[in-house]
């Protein structure tokens, strides 16, 4: 019984070492023909069943590596002329951004270097922490820069000791002692013989704090007017159409964007951007290009008593008496003078002084005046004593 079943395994072994081929062949084969699909019956239909459809198989997706991409190339730097002008800009953290601003508005012009000078956390109140009018002799003693830029002011609305004496914010006492220090400030460099651009501050979100940095740059406004300083309002730039806050508004494209960062006192770069090119405008009143710088600016006052006096706002109605003596300012009541008061003006009365305007003077332009129109004397030929003057031939 035994051998005949192993007969029997190894009848089947045999068998189906023949048939492995056959096997492989027909899975081939399967592989390589679509599968066709069976046709339903009734009885598929009503009860379900039948071989199912197996699901197609996805193509892999091949992706491409992506190219590397070159790197752009890095604007060219152009670098500063030996002989450029030197603008330095004072400040606080106000004017770590101005400086970097202006950087960029001049980085293709060669002839004018940007100096920062801020330093952040700085102001006028506290001189223990950075004093701002000694810096202001020491830098130009060393001559370390030809135009002065300065904005300044986000970090003195606070407590101002003096002499063991605590005064509060923005108190005439606080304004006193602010103002000269200011002062100080203005005449070290103006005293030096260099321009000065002092910039005012911009309101800000929190409506207190932007009233108090408004009273402090009247206060630096008043400062640097006397003191013979430009003053450069920045007020209106940075509102809305309402005149209040906004920290968005239209760069220097016309785009609207922000301007302002997030905590409403600093601006971003496109803020400072357009506060660099707004005070541009006035930067071109001394520096010309080529490394000069002019300070020989038009002065109405000069050599006046008026010029002495402090600049505006005017106070008092003896300095606006000055003004108008120096002819800075002509009243509206004071009619003006007509070409037809010349021709129709009076005789002068029996003994009148020399301010009345004399008739002869018409027919008597000396020869080669403006009104010598053919009649005029030659002041060549001598005249006879008690002869009317004879026309010149």
């Amino acid at each position: 019984m035994f051998r005949r079943l192993l007969m029997l395994v190894f009848v089947a072994l045999f068998a189906v070492g023949e048939m492995a081929p056959a096997l492989v062949y027909a899975q081939d084969q399967a592989q390589e023909q679509p599968v066709k699909k069976k046709r339903k019956t009734l009885m598929d239909l009503l009860f379900g069943g039948g071989d199912q459809q197996p699901p197609p198989v996805e193509a892999p997706v091949v992706t491409e590596p992506k190219k590397a991409a070159l790197p752009q190339p890095a604007a060219p730097v152009i670098a500063k002329a030996t002989t450029a002008t030197r603008l330095a800009v004072f400040g606080d953290s106000l004017a770590v951004d101005l400086a970097k601003a202006l950087e960029r508005f001049y980085a293709d012009d060669p002839n004018i270097v940007i100096v920062n000078q801020g330093v952040g956390s700085s102001g006028f109140v506290r001189p223990d922490f950075f004093d701002w009018g000694k810096t202001a002799s020491e830098q130009v003693a060393a001559n370390s820069f030809d135009i002065a830029v300065t904005i300044i002011g986000i970090n003195d609305r606070q407590t101002l000791k003096l002499d063991d004496k605590s005064m509060k914010p923005l108190t005439p006492e606080w304004a006193g002692i602010y103002q000269a220090r200011v002062g100080t400030f203005v005449s070290a460099i103006h005293t030096a013989n260099k321009p000065l651009i002092w910039v005012g501050l911009p309101p800000m979100s929190k409506s207190d704090y932007s009233t108090a940095m408004g009273q402090i740059s009247a206060i630096q406004r008043l400062a640097a007017f006397s003191g013979g300083a430009e003053f450069v309002d920045i007020f209106d730039r940075f509102v809305d159409e309402d005149g209040k806050y906004s920290s968005y508004g239209p760069d220097l494209n016309g785009n609207r964007v922000k301007m302002r960062k997030d905590d409403g006192i600093h601006f971003t770069a496109a803020g400072a951007d357009k506060l660099a090119f707004y005070l541009s405008q006035t930067i071109k009143l001394y520096y010309r290009g080529g490394g000069s710088v002019g300070i020989e600016i038009a002065d109405v006052l000069a050599g006046t008593d008026a010029a002495l006096m402090v600049r505006p706002p005017y106070q008092g109605l003896g300095q606006i008496r000055l003004l108008e003596v120096a002819g800075a300012v002509i009243p509206l009541s004071q009619a003006p003078k007509r070409a037809t008061d010349l021709v129709t003006a009076p005789a002068a009365p029996p003994g009148a002084g020399d301010e009345q305007f004399d008739m002869t003077q018409l027919i008597e332009a000396p020869k080669g005046r403006v009104d010598d129109f053919g009649v005029g004397k030659d002041p060549a030929v001598p005249e006879a004593a008690g002869t009317v003057a004879t026309a010149a031939p």
